[in-house]
């Protein structure tokens, strides 16, 4: 895969280019230190492949990756960043993978994999014609040592705010993520999901029942026997899904 380089830290492109010189589906055919030059480079070079920092002067890498997401042929787009807080903006860019600083010899060729295997399938038959991209967000990925996790948000039983984090619940795993709680609502699928509290969204089909103390208070019952206190905003909203 061709491939072009986008950081503006030097040694960040040297480590890069060793790296890509220990992997022979790699070819690097450039290197650039900013999101301007990337974007000329990417149009003179028709690369197969970007590594693209996040954070760079003036045109940082989601400006690089938004400007090639209107494009036919744009290449496979993998950011490469030590920043973990940009991973649901980067996926909505339509990235291939999201690895973090610094990176091992392993982690990127399972990157430059998922590369191959996106090349490998064209856009147009990606999705049935019949059938729209979705405008809920349907995945997750979040930080875990020095890579990011796939999670689904069809395996979603509950998000928690904590702080300027929310912590997602799926299965006996939980996995905490830099994102506002209302910022995630306004992107999960309301047929699918509800909000109880000011910090809790719960899965709707993992309630299995509510119930009041008498003082005008009410919970959810989850499934897994957990109770979630209902917030007085949301309690209307509660009700309406029950059919109150």
């Amino acid at each position: 895969m061709r491939t072009l380089i986008v950081d503006d830290e030097p040694l960040a492109v040297e480590r890069m280019q060793i790296l890509c010189s220990r992997i022979p589906a790699l070819q690097v055919v450039g290197t650039a230190s900013d999101g301007a030059a990337a974007l000329r480079l990417i149009e003179a070079l028709t690369p197969d492949l970007v590594l693209l920092d996040m954070t760079m002067p003036e045109v940082d890498g989601l400006g690089v990756a938004r400007a090639l997401s209107g494009q036919a042929n744009r290449p496979a787009v993998v950011f490469v960043t030590a920043h973990d807080d940009f991973a649901v903006e980067a996926f909505d860019c339509d990235a291939v993978d999201y690895v973090l600083k610094p990176v091992g010899l392993e982690r990127l060729e399972r990157a430059v994999e998922r590369a191959q295997v996106r090349r490998a399938t064209p856009v147009e038959t990606s999705l049935a014609p019949d059938k729209p991209a979705s405008e809920w967000i349907e995945e997750f990925w979040v930080p875990h040592r020095s890579e990011l996790i796939r999670v689904a948000a069809a395996d979603l039983e509950r998000i928690d705010a904590e702080r300027d984090y929310v912590r997602l619940h799926a299965g006996q795993r939980s996995y905490m993520m830099l994102h506002t709680i209302a910022g995630l609502e306004a992107r999960l699928d309301p047929e699918c999901f509800i909000r109880l509290h000011r910090s809790t969204i719960v899965r709707k089909d993992r309630i299995a029942g509510l119930k009041h103390d008498g003082l005008g208070v009410w919970s959810a019952e989850l499934l897994d026997g957990s109770v979630q206190r209902i917030g007085r905003t949301y309690l209307a909203r509660v009700k309406a899904m029950a059919g109150r």
